[in-house]
């Protein structure tokens, strides 16, 4: 657990470093499903979803499915966390100042190796919840987005792009109420975004070297999915990449370990607008 004020992350470093809870302005941000499974997990097996905040890399969708870093044990290295993957180690460091939590990450693997990183937030957020991003930012959607769109989605088409709030007409900023739709965008380019639920806001920035790209993705999950037995569940995730499956990937959409075989990032979550802490004298 990391603690300071009103902030508070705690994690679970021995079934995949999950992220299971996130306090901030006052309240749990981050929902939880439960699953016995997640305990069993073995590398390369089918994601196990419970909830949380999940490190995925080096691809979200794709293979392995949401990464390889959600199915391995983490260990700690002084004040931080680390996974050791077969093609790179990934180092955490989570701290709590008086009106931030900031992540530091550090990749290390062989220049040249491409990945795509995403702090896979899933938020337990109200129907009246809504995301907001600066209007017009170019945002992807993909396929599961087609029968939405009242128009036929092009033959081999891996994503088509619109301006935020509503690419080609779908509004996405709502986050409720559920209608039995689940759709994935990327805000491309876009390093903050900031979730409201009533009087609640958490903000979400990420911050990478000149020339890495940096995004956050959207699962708005209105009880969608999975067929058979759907949930709701919404994903805010700030993104080093531009597309969910690193396999789909062009050469200036996902993140490139530089030579010297070390790249560096960081994750800002705060609360905007949040009351000042009081006292007693």
């Amino acid at each position: 657990m990391v603690s300071r004020a009103d902030f508070e992350v705690r994690t679970d470093p021995a079934h995949g470093g999950r992220w299971t809870s996130l306090r901030a302005g006052g309240r749990e941000w981050l929902w939880q499903r439960p699953d016995p499974a997640r305990h069993a997990v073995r590398p390369e097996q089918a994601f196990v979803d419970a909830g949380g905040l999940e490190e995925c890399l080096p691809t979200v969708r794709g293979l392995p499915d949401h990464g390889d870093a959600w199915s391995r044990p983490w260990r700690r290295v002084g004040r931080s966390e680390a996974v050791d993957c077969p093609e790179f180690e990934l180092r955490r460091r989570i701290e709590c100042e008086p009106d931030r939590i900031r992540v530091a990450y550090l990749l290390r693997a062989e220049p040249g190796y491409r990945f795509l990183w995403a702090a896979h937030a899933l938020l337990d957020l109200s129907e009246r919840a809504h995301l907001t991003a600066p209007a017009g930012t170019p945002t992807r959607l993909f396929p599961e987005a087609a029968g939405l769109l009242g128009r036929p989605w092009p033959a081999g088409a891996p994503h088509l792009t619109g301006a935020w709030p509503a690419p080609l007409g779908l509004p996405l900023d709502r986050l409720g109420p559920d209608d039995g739709t689940a759709v994935g965008a990327v805000l491309t380019g876009c390093s903050a975004v900031t979730v409201r639920d009533g009087a609640a806001a958490l903000r979400l920035t990420v911050r990478a070297p000149a020339g890495v790209p940096v995004s956050v993705a959207l699962w708005r999950n209105l009880r969608g999915f999975p067929a058979g037995a759907p949930y709701r569940s919404i994903g805010v995730e700030p993104m080093l990449g531009s597309v969910f499956d690193l396999a789909e990937a062009g050469p200036s959409e996902a993140a490139t370990v530089p030579a010297g075989g070390e790249l560096r990032w960081e994750l800002e979550l705060d609360c905007p607008g949040r009351p000042e802490p009081t006292f007693a004298a």
